[in-house]
């Protein structure tokens, strides 16, 4: 089990580390779905990267993936939660919902995101954590969670 979970933000310099992540945590996913291009995929990266936005995940201080949180007027969007795959299996990503889930009820606001199809991984994670399913956009599950839900 990880000892201290942390949150900082991101900043320019994080953005390798980050890309790198995302390659190592959903490239088989992209690859399955649209096959994965590295070029393509770091522009996609550089023009949605936005330091200070994103955060990093940190486990007893080092950098260990990110999360990307917005907090809309009538939601909460979990746009990324990425661990390198060092760090997965641990309770991170659990430990990590479970508080967007107790923020998302303080703000009595439905914590939503979308998950690839192909990854059934995620798509097994979130229903675990009460998300239900709301409607699907081309390859990608829309999943939701009301804050009065019960476990």
């Amino acid at each position: 089990m990880p000892g201290k979970i942390g949150l900082r933000p991101t900043t320019p310099a994080d953005s390798d580390f980050c890309f790198r992540v995302h390659r190592a945590a959903l490239g088989e996913y992209v690859a399955a779905i649209w096959g994965w291009d590295d070029e393509i995929q770091r522009r996609y990266h550089d023009h949605a990267f936005a330091p200070g936005t994103w955060q990093m995940i940190t486990v007893d201080g080092a950098d260990a993936g990110l999360l990307a949180v917005e907090y809309r007027p009538t939601e909460i969007w979990l746009g990324r939660i990425e661990l390198d795959p060092r760090y997965q299996s641990q309770g991170i990503g659990g430990r990590l919902i479970r508080w967007l889930i107790d923020v998302a009820a303080e703000r009595k606001q439905p914590l939503v995101l979308e998950v690839l199809e192909v990854n059934l991984r995620a798509h097994a994670f979130y229903l675990r954590h009460g998300f239900r399913e709301t409607g699907r956009r081309g390859r990608k599950i829309l999943l939701a969670r009301n804050p009065d839900q019960e476990d």
